[in-house]
């Protein structure tokens, strides 16, 4: 036998859950403010025991140490944010369902940490929704574990003077290998998530592909996934609208039809990544704006304050608008010029192509249209010809290849 033992407090006030194992069977259970006696409960069971808020996170946190559960072939794991989406997608799971839901590091300095998916309250929220359908939910607590592998090299990435997309790496390898880690703990036989996007067969392989709503569209900041984990990956809304979504919340009567979508880069919490550098010890140390033949045109104060493309806000004056072409880390300059000096024609990325293609659309932002260009696969990714000059590329950005809407390589550049 072994003893667990989770307490949470907020407010002053402490709840405290202490819980003697059998294997994953509850013999003795120490725990006031729940709905019902824990002893004699599996640890599944124990997960879809409400309560009050206070002890119903301090069971969690108990029952997050020590969670499996025998494997059982209809079981879905789903992972929950406490927003619409994942709702919806937790009813698409059925009777059979298991939420799980990840808290991760949000910086303690943000404006409106609440907006995060991984916040307190959202964690709250994702329980909630599932207690109410008298459903199973585990919290897991990864916040050390997220900010080495996801919020480090954020800061490592703006400090070396790239742009690098903190939501792809998180999706493409951090989020993803921790829930399909429990979902294997839990004895569930897929994980699903609220994401909208689909997947598809294409010569004797799994792809990830576009969703039918190209506005909700989110194969882009999951590209990086490795096609391989697709057999145990259900993406349930990727076939409706987010109107549909959220209708289909109403009807079920969710609270989380009302909730506000949450902002990307959740760790920023509703605050501008700026100042999240400057709090988290990126210097802006004062350096000379130049243009392309080295000449000055004005003073900065923190080159990573700049992205490729920008326009404004660079207090440079001049008879022509002026945009950030690059800058540099070592020099810490940045450079500026005229629109056409931004203008690339030819692309590297360090990545994978999934199947072999000599042509693909590639968007190297969530929101850029797609361009068409040539694909060469290089020893460490692959490079790529446009067709038609890009504006405003830099490094760190990803790059997503698609065929025919079927994402079919992903890379950083």
């Amino acid at each position: 036998m072994i003893e667990v033992v989770g307490d949470s407090s907020r407010n002053g006030e402490v709840a405290l859950v202490r819980l003697t194992l059998d294997g994953d069977r509850i013999v003795d259970a120490d725990a006031d403010g729940l709905e019902r006696p824990l002893a004699g409960l599996s640890l599944l069971e124990a997960a879809a025991v409400p309560g009050e808020k206070l002890a119903a996170d301090a069971l969690a946190n108990a029952l997050a140490q020590v969670f499996r559960a025998t494997p059982e072939p209809n079981r879905v794991a789903v992972a929950m944010s406490g927003g619409v989406d994942s709702a919806v997608a937790l009813l698409h799971a059925g009777r059979d369902a298991i939420g799980v839901t990840l808290r991760l590091w949000i910086d303690p300095a943000a404006p409106d940490s609440e907006r995060a998916c991984c916040s307190p309250e959202a964690v709250i929220a994702a329980r909630e929704t599932c207690h109410a359908r008298g459903l199973p939910h585990v919290t897991l607590d990864l916040r050390d574990e997220f900010r080495r592998a996801v919020v480090a090299p954020f800061i490592r990435g703006y400090a070396a003077g790239e742009t690098p997309n903190p939501c792809i790496r998180c999706n493409g390898s951090f989020r993803f290998a921790e829930l399909l880690a429990f979902a294997e703990r839990a004895g569930a036989s897929r994980l699903a998530t609220g994401h909208y996007a689909r997947i598809v067969e294409r010569d004797g392989f799994r792809l990830l592909a576009r969703a039918r709503d190209p506005v909700k569209d989110q194969s882009y900041m999951l590209a990086r996934l490795d096609p391989r984990l697709l057999g145990r990956i259900w993406f349930p809304l990727g076939e409706q609208t987010k109107d549909e979504t959220r209708a289909e919340a109403e009807r079920a009567g969710l609270a989380a039809s009302r909730r506000a979508e949450s902002q990307e880069a959740c760790f920023l919490g509703g605050g501008d990544y700026r100042d999240f550098l400057r709090r988290h010890g990126v210097a802006a140390e004062p350096g000379e704006i130049i243009d392309e033949d080295g000449r000055h045109r004005g003073k900065h104060a923190g080159f990573w304050g700049f992205t490729t493309g920008q326009r404004r806000g660079l207090g440079v004056s001049s008879h022509q608008p002026l945009y950030v072409l690059s800058t540099d880390a070592q020099a810490n300059t940045v450079v500026v010029g005229p629109r056409e000096s931004l203008a690339v024609e030819t692309i590297s990325a360090r990545g994978r192509l999934y199947v072999q293609v000599d042509r693909a659309e590639v968007k190297w932002r969530y929101r850029s249209p797609a361009v068409p260009a040539a694909v060469v696969q290089t020893e460490r990714g692959f490079r790529l010809h446009l067709d038609a000059p890009a504006y405003g590329v830099s490094p760190g950005q990803a790059a997503v290849l698609y065929d025919d809407g079927v994402v079919v390589g992903a890379g950083v550049l």
